[in-house]
């Protein structure tokens, strides 16, 4: 097992990538404290209780991040792994139309929330990499190809994923001499809750072979694909892979051929 005897935090643990990526740590040996804003990750942590605990909590929220980390410190001994995967999509209206409000709230998780783990949860890794040894830890953060170039999500949402991109540069470089490495997943098209309305849609029309057909794959990916490439990043196999903005989108980025006026409203 590659994770045995590790502590990881991961947020958004309520449903999709978070949840897979929990059962994922667990089945690989990890003490995994599971937190999202819903009573879901309480259904999480009952997938595996001996491994998964469940915390409630706002990943946009300082205090609530800083009792997170605090709470597996205290539970655990220490902390080794953050995977910060809370985040909200936004609506797809333009530039012109979007309110500050809504820039707020999605900053808020998708952006604040990536700083806050870092902050806090970096510190923890690092003191606990310490004392052991050196022998490092791993913060990830879900970013998305949104984040690369714009076609791929409203404009909050794709400024929030690209500033989610840059961060963990910025945090790689910061925490230089730690042997703790901070990396990023960009997803492509993932059926998860936040993507589910493209996928009810191709449903409801009889068309859901067509998700995803815009993609070099032709298909849309799962969770658990996104599950295993955070297991990657959180393992000693990703040991120089620091910095990094991982994308698995089975082509997607390499042209996003979506625009404001139709994605959402189609399947195809």
């Amino acid at each position: 097992m590659e994770l045995t005897n590790k502590t990881a935090i991961i947020t958004g643990a309520g449903s999709g990538i978070g949840r897979r990526t929990a059962l994922l740590f667990a089945q690989e040996g990890a003490h995994v404290i599971a937190s999202d804003i819903t009573d879901a990750v309480d259904e999480t942590a009952a997938l595996a209780p001996d491994k998964i605990t469940a915390v409630k909590g706002d990943a946009g929220d300082e205090a609530s991040v800083k009792a997170l980390v605090d709470r597996a410190v205290a539970d655990h001994g220490g902390l080794d792994i953050f995977f910060a995967n809370a985040g909200i999509s936004g609506g797809f209206d333009g530039i012109f139309d979007q309110g500050v409000e809504e820039w707020e709230s999605i900053l808020r998780v998708n952006l604040i929330g990536v700083f806050l783990a870092i902050k806090y949860g970096g510190q923890a890794i690092v003191e606990t990499s310490k004392a052991n040894g050196n022998r490092g830890g791993s913060l990830i953060a879900t970013a998305s190809v949104a984040g690369l170039r714009s076609g791929a999500g409203g404009p909050a949402y794709t400024a929030s994923k690209a500033g989610v991109v840059n961060l963990v540069k910025i945090a790689a470089q910061q925490l230089t001499g730690s042997n703790v490495r901070c990396n990023a997943i960009c997803p492509g098209l993932i059926e998860t809750g936040m993507t589910s309305f493209i996928y009810e849609t191709a449903r409801a029309k009889g068309r859901e072979v067509t998700v995803g057909q815009l993609n070099p794959m032709q298909r849309g990916g799962e969770a658990d694909e996104i599950a295993e490439a955070a297991l990657f990043l959180a393992s000693d196999r990703s040991s120089y892979v620091n910095g990094h903005a991982l994308v698995v989108d089975g082509g997607l980025s390499t042209s996003h051929p979506y625009n404001r006026q139709t994605f959402g409203k189609t399947a195809v």
